[in-house]
């Protein structure tokens, strides 16, 4: 297994729900530790010429109040900021994206260890989460957490768009989306409901050739 596949091991996943005044929210979190301190870690996820390094080129007023967008992505507000330690912002899309946050929270394991832990809050269309259950959005996040991974070790994957078609790449995808229907039915979810649920997000982050 390359080290790039083995690190959907590193990452623990959690799937619950929660009431917000749009409606039920689902929540997927992600947690991992990584070898930097804590405040590299926060400036690898806020500066904007490091976040472009390892995720996607943000641009707009990255600070407390202000709106920002990522290239091709979401776009919102932040929403809360408490450096190293607390970031959240809304993560929208379109013209009616309903309701969606991102929270992230470092802590501090010894001086050059931190604790990473990504929580997505949304409200998702009953019918979106019945064919993919918590997939669709988790396995997104892992791609983003290999990216800071490789990033906070001084490495990165030389062509994205290349490595995306990659029987790695596959791999890592189909990898993930095992992982999440795994979490999906430890949350409560039917064994089939969940196996379907990755079957689906499989097919779609790595569809048959």
């Amino acid at each position: 297994m390359s080290d790039i596949v083995d690190q959907i091991n590193h990452v623990h996943r959690a799937v619950g729900s929660r009431a917000v005044p749009e409606g039920d929210a689902r929540t997927v979190l992600l947690r991992r530790t990584y070898d930097a301190a804590i405040e590299d870690v926060w400036e690898a996820c806020t500066d904007r010429e490091r976040i472009a390094r390892w995720f996607l080129p943000v641009s707009g007023d990255l600070r407390l109040g202000g709106h920002y967008q990522l290239k091709g992505n979401a776009g919102g507000e932040i929403l809360r900021c408490d450096p190293p330690r607390l970031l959240a912002v809304s993560w929208l899309f379109g013209e009616n994206p309903g309701f969606s946050e991102v929270e992230v929270r470092l802590t501090a394991d010894g001086d050059e260890r931190t604790v990473f832990e990504l929580e997505h809050i949304a409200v998702v269309p009953a019918e979106f989460w019945d064919r993919f259950g918590p997939g669709a959005t988790g396995v997104g996040w892992d791609l983003a957490l290999l990216g800071l991974g490789l990033h906070l070790r001084g490495e990165s994957i030389d062509d994205p768009a290349a490595w995306e078609g990659s029987d790695e790449a596959r791999e890592y995808a189909t990898r993930s989306s095992e992982a999440w229907g795994a979490a999906y039915e430890a949350s409560g979810a039917p064994a089939d409901v969940a196996a379907a649920a990755a079957r689906a997000t499989t097919g779609f982050y790595a569809p048959e050739r």
